[in-house]
């Protein structure tokens, strides 16, 4: 096999040479560091695993047929033949590519071999430089250099995100280059950013900003890259035209207008401002950048790093729906805040980004892989008592499979830093060896299970330079202690680091202890909803194996949802007593690391429940937030509780499907079909609607039950009217004026399609109306009574 990527491994990002705003603190090359034992080893060895066990010739099945030659495999299932085919591919380059330069593995670099010859290979065959596996691209992307642009927030011309989806392959070229050192994919990614450059060079500027309303990844940060790659300054002015202007203005201005937008959508652009402002010395844009990250770190974020719930910026002031929603912070937006955030620090030297980096690593991203059977996970729900699902290689191909494949091969990247020859950082308390030049920084520690790290230098020849060792937020640096060999050292902070200058000689050894302590963190919209943390861990309490319906994902659309039951809220554990005492309620167990009891509590049941670290509590149902209330206040809080959580389980128990309009997955999922919609958020509530003479329609599934009638909430008003038809047939029309305000409008499924797999349910305007605003659809079971 040819061998396409060289020895000598790059680094990621431009040199600080090249860099128009500096770069204070430089990451190492990944190939520099390799992690020991550890539960982060762990991972990254089961990520080995996973990566292996997919077949690539099925991932490389939508690139063969965009390219018109003959695949050598059926496309995988799951999202990669239901219209996002190919994206998997994109990510898996770069898990690749971050594998083997983490870890060298010979097997790693194979199959990274053979999935760029095989792309080049599509690649040769377009002739103008096209890569890509959405369906019937071609005639898509004709359309799209016509002007003929049909795009919303999960779409673009009738097909899945498209931009977001070819995104993945320019990311993924880039990394093999870049990354792993692979000098043809350098070509292949330029020759696909040309072809994007042709793409749309007839394009105006508002046609353009129309078309960035479509989820579209980073596209302007790989653009950016490709100015930094090839000092071509057209490839800038390209990341300018992929720079969507409604996000960026608002951060401008230090504005906050994100409740209600899809997360993952947003954070990718923001990267891409940060990219291009690097590059050209762009201040704004670059305050831009910080201006988001603090708004999302500070005030959307819990305490294991991650933010949204279903996907969606919910409101600051308001986190109800992450204590009740099935499905709470998603994997992918963290990845990207993590590349955000290494951004940030590389420019600013500020150890707080550090401290959020090291948040989000233990808590979330760790959290991600399963450390039993392997397999990644979408949803990270904080609703008490629920659970999460974990992906598996045959089968699920969901977005967070796509970055969880990265994640897991990223661990090294910042452990260490350093500036020029003479300073050393030590950012992240995690067993690797650095090489550094001549010199062999190994760690040895075994945090957070022991409060200290030391780290041993080697060198065949004395070196002067500076050792730094973040202080984190989470630890009082007057309690700390520092030893050179064995001596005690005098502690002097500075900029958030202790630094031991010296001449190190071989076999130095460096011994660091930092001092943990219990905290408790409440739910940024200040509720009395508490999380505990010991140092920076987030701790969680197991409740059970059972009723995990669908722990390991199937390969339908929504396999990624933890589906089982949601157990009753007021059969929850909650914490009574007074909020200004709340950790009173949490004792250390003896001399068992990392363990504490947690008392004080209601019901009787759960009068004692055991907290251990969140990242190794994995196949079972659990509890990460608690509720805490006063004695008096308790009764009528579960009586509240129990009248809407019985009214819950009753709408829940008798719906066969759902989907909630506006928002982009369960829409997705349910492959809508639109024609003039528009959608929209109301007091945190997402809808679709209609301009005159329009429609949408969705696929719900009758799941082996008997349908009986179609649910819709909706809000009427006088300029409102709606027609709704099953499968084509029994069209109801409700006319404008009917009601108004909030609605519950129910319609009957004709009796000769109630047993169908599959009914499509359209709803459409009138001439002279539109339809109302819908926020919710569900397929109903035949009344039982």
């Amino acid at each position: 096999m040819k061998t396409w990527c060289s020895a000598a491994l790059m680094t990621v990002c431009v040199s600080a040479a090249e860099a128009h705003i500096p770069v204070k603190i430089e990451t190492f090359p990944m190939s520099s560091v390799r992690l020991t034992k550890s539960p982060f080893k762990h991972a990254e060895d089961l990520d080995i695993r996973y990566l292996l066990g997919i077949d690539p010739d099925r991932l490389l099945a939508p690139y063969l047929k965009g390219a018109g030659l003959t695949p050598k495999a059926e496309n995988y299932p799951n999202w990669e033949n239901t219209g996002l085919d190919g994206h998997i591919g994109g990510h898996y380059l770069s898990a690749l590519s971050y594998m083997y330069a983490a870890t060298g593995n010979a097997e790693i670099k194979d199959r990274l071999d053979y999935m760029l010859s095989e792309m080049k290979r599509c690649q040769d065959t377009s002739g103008d430089g096209y890569l890509c596996g959405v369906p019937d691209g071609r005639k898509m992307w004709a359309e799209i250099k016509a002007g003929n642009i049909r795009a919303n927030s999960f779409g673009l011309n009738d097909r899945w995100v498209p931009l977001y989806n070819i995104h993945k392959t320019y990311a993924g070229l880039r990394d093999a280059y870049l990354v792993a050192g692979c000098k043809e994919a350098r070509d292949m990614f330029v020759k696909l950013t040309d072809w994007m450059a042709n793409l749309t060079n007839g394009l105006t500027e508002e046609q353009m900003q129309d078309m960035l309303r479509s989820e579209h990844g980073g596209l302007n940060e790989v653009f950016a890259d490709a100015n930094a790659i090839t000092g071509d300054t057209s490839y800038l002015e390209l990341a300018h035209r992929f720079s969507h202007k409604d996000i960026l203005n608002p951060l401008l201005k230090h504005e906050d207008q994100l409740t209600g937008k899809h997360a993952n959508t947003q954070i990718p652009k923001v990267i891409g401002y940060k990219r291009i402002a690097d590059l050209e010395g762009n201040k704004a844009w670059d305050d831009a950048a910080r201006f988001f990250w603090e708004t999302v770190v500070t005030h959307r974020s819990i305490s294991i790093g991650g933010n949204s719930v279903r996907e969606h910026f919910h409101p600051e002031n308001d986190f109800s729906s992450m204590m009740t929603s099935e499905q709470g912070p998603e994997t992918c937006n963290t990845y990207n805040m993590l590349r955000l955030t290494k951004m940030l620090y590389q420019t600013s030297g500020d150890s707080r980004y550090m401290d959020f980096y090291e948040r989000a690593l233990f808590n979330h991203i760790l959290s991600t892989i399963d450390p039993i059977q392997g397999g990644f996970v979408y949803f990270t729900p904080m609703r008490p008592g629920h659970y999460r699902v974990y992906s598996q290689p045959q089968t699920s191909f969901w977005c967070c499979v796509g970055s969880g494949m990265e994640n897991h091969a990223r661990y090294g990247e910042m452990i260490y830093a350093h500036q020029g020859e003479n300073e050393l950082y030590v950012n992240l308390f995690i067993p690797s060896v650095l090489q550094w030049g001549n010199v062999t920084v190994e760690q040895k520690t075994a945090f957070p299970s022991e409060e200290v790290t030391t780290v041993r230098i080697s060198a065949k020849k004395s070196k002067e330079f500076a050792v730094k060792f973040r202080v984190p937020e989470w630890t009082d640096v007057s309690q700390m202690k520092l030893t050179v060999n064995g001596e005690t050292q005098e502690i002097a902070a500075s900029d958030g680091y202790v630094t031991v200058n010296r001449k190190w000689a071989d076999g130095d050894e460096v011994r660091l202890t930092l001092p943990m302590s219990l905290h408790a963190v409440k739910l940024p919209d200040g509720s009395a909803n508490y999380s505990f943390m010991y140092g920076p861990i987030v701790l969680a309490s197991r409740m059970g194996k059972q009723d995990q319906i669908g722990l390991f994902a199937d390969e339908s659309r929504g396999g990624h949802i933890a589906s089982g039951p949601q157990y009753p809220l007021q059969d929850m554990p909650v914490l009574v007593g007074d909020t200004t005492n709340v950790l009173s309620h949490v004792h250390k167990v003896g001399n068992k690391p990392m363990t504490f009891k947690l008392d004080g509590l209601y019901p009787e049941n759960y009068k004692e429940m055991t907290l251990e670290p969140f990242n190794g509590v994995h196949e079972c149902r659990y509890m990460v937030y608690w509720p805490m209330i006063s004695a008096e206040k308790l009764k009528a809080q579960q009586e509240a509780l129990t009248r809407t959580e019985q009214e819950r389980a009753t709408l829940e128990a008798a719906t066969i499907d759902k989907v909630t309009c506006g928002e982009q997955q369960p829409e997705s999922d349910h492959f809508i079909q639109s024609e003039k919609a528009v959608t929209g958020t109301d007091n945190d509530r997402h809808w679709r609607s209609t301009d005159k003479n329009g429609w949408f329609s969705y696929q719900l599934k009758t799941n082996g039950r008997m349908a009986g009638k179609i649910r819709v909430e909706c809000v009427m008003t006088q300029h409102a009217g709606l027609t709704v038809s099953v499968e084509g047939k029994n069209a109801v029309q409700v006319s404008p004026g009917n009601a108004d305000g909030q609605q519950i409008l129910e319609f009957m499924v004709p009796e000769k399609m109630q047993d169908k797999d599959v009914l499509t349910v359209k709803f459409a305007s009138g001439e002279k109306d539109v339809t109302p605003r819908i926020y919710e659809v569900r397929l109903m079971e035949i009344d039982k009574k």
